[in-house]
């Protein structure tokens, strides 16, 4: 690099760069035709000239990116350097540098795990959430790093993010297949150990087929005995003693399809088409159904044929208006005009239309996030279409509909218990799942 570029870097001289830009304005892209240099940007970051950073950036956004010899970017220059505030600048010209890799693909992320820089790990997230994704050439995430380093300030930061966010990147494993349970138990620190049960399986196997309880006893003369009574409490179990289970990609393949993934296959939400997202195909499925379900509903509640305003009891079947004389069918105020065969037509139809649609919507949303919600709130919407058809429908006592409502009350009270089935066992299943996860609190606690 030019000595009186370099110079002027170390110094933050903005005026004296544009000056020098003036008289060899070539001078910037000789150093980018690199692949490896020391630019500008990494002198100026070093030292924290952060009005001068942010210029070069803006001249030159590639210099950003560039290692220097030692395979550092300007950012991890600044972080080794506790130049906060020029990272900060940084991530606000351009969010994605969270991202940038240095030597053995370590991210800033990475390194204010590892130094627990909390205020830029929380800075981090807020510019770049998809940062928290990025291994290291170890597949390390940022929780396997602070934990290994020992940070539990950091690590309880990233915990709270991730449940927040991403729960299943707690799960992840490093290149020897350890969870942040291995790590935690082998490094002796049963805080970690503590806060990491319930959000990772306390029996996950690493590549040498050891658990954290393995580890524990393997070094127990050394480790924490309380971190061999909290696993103890969470159940954890040794290698020996966990019956095999399909965990593999080939083993998964190789068992039969379950339920949820009968359903994809036979709604076509999986295995039409591979340019088909199942989400997409899944919200078409649901948009067409809570259609139908909304117009039969609405039919339900304005009735083609209107309803009746007045009673007319059996005992008087004749009306008088304007001197003549009209014969009505019994009736009471509030029920349906329909014929009978019509009647019967009309509800039949739309009622096999409404619950078929409710029936599929419920069917689709098994296993997304609330589904035990909207199954109560579905069922909550049969009982009050079939309580409005009840109330409307003629009443058997008023005319010679009894067939035909038994018929229909017959088709109602079937349509109804085959569609309660599904929420009254995803509630059963619910249930079992909440007492199995305050159990596992308990234990924790």
């Amino acid at each position: 690099m030019d000595e009186m570029l370099k110079k002027i870097s170390e110094n933050g001289e903005v005026d004296a760069l544009y000056s020098l830009l003036v008289e060899d304005p070539k001078v910037l892209k000789r150093i980018d035709r690199l692949p490896i240099v020391e630019t500008p940007l990494h002198i100026a970051a070093t030292t924290g000239n952060t009005r001068f950073v942010m210029e070069m950036v803006t001249l030159k956004p590639s210099f950003a990116w560039k290692l220097n010899p030692q395979g550092l970017s300007p950012m991890h220059l600044a972080l080794q350097h506790g130049k906060d505030h020029t990272v900060k600048a940084m991530i606000a010209i351009d969010s994605e540098l969270v991202r940038v890799k240095a030597k053995g693909r370590i991210t800033p992320l990475h390194y204010a795990a590892a130094i627990e820089n909390l205020y830029l790990l929380a800075e981090f997230f807020g510019a770049c959430p998809s940062s928290i994704e990025e291994l290291t050439v170890k597949r390390e995430t940022a929780v396997h790093i602070a934990v290994k380093n020992k940070k539990v300030q950091a690590f309880k930061v990233l915990k709270g993010w991730l449940l927040r966010n991403n729960r299943e990147i707690l799960k992840w494993t490093d290149e020897d297949g350890n969870t942040a349970l291995h790590i935690a138990t082998s490094t002796n620190q049963p805080q970690v150990v503590k806060l990491l049960i319930g959000n990772v399986n306390v029996n996950a196997k690493n590549f040498e087929d050891l658990t954290a309880m393995d580890i524990f006893h393997l070094h127990q003369d050394s480790l924490d005995k309380k971190i061999g009574n909290i696993l103890h409490r969470a159940r954890a179990k040794r290698a020996s003693e966990i019956i095999i289970t399909p965990s593999t990609l080939a083993e998964k393949l190789g068992r039969p399809l379950s339920l949820v993934e009968m359903r994809d296959v036979y709604f076509g939400i999986i295995g039409q088409s591979l340019q088909k997202s199942p989400n997409d195909v899944r919200n078409v499925i649901l948009v067409v159904a809570t259609l139908i379900a909304t117009a039969t509903y609405q039919a339900s509640l304005s009735a083609p044929g209107g309803y009746w305003q007045e009673d007319i009891p059996p005992t008087n079947t004749t009306t008088t208006s304007n001197n003549v004389s009209q014969v009505l069918k019994p009736h009471r105020a509030g029920e349906m005009i329909f014929k009978t065969s019509d009647l019967i037509i009309f509800l039949v139809s739309n009622g096999l239309g409404f619950c078929s649609s409710v029936l599929t919507i419920i069917i689709v949303i098994v296993g997304l996030p609330f589904s035990h919600i909207l199954y109560l709130s579905m069922s909550c919407l049969l009982y009050a279409y079939f309580t409005a058809m009840a109330l409307t429908f003629p009443s058997p006592t008023y005319t010679d509909n009894d067939l035909g409502t038994a018929n229909y009350l017959l088709i109602a009270f079937t349509t109804v218990s085959l569609t309660y089935c599904i929420p009254v066992m995803a509630l059963i299943q619910w249930l079992s799942h909440l007492g199995k996860k305050l159990k596992k609190t308990r234990l924790k606690h």
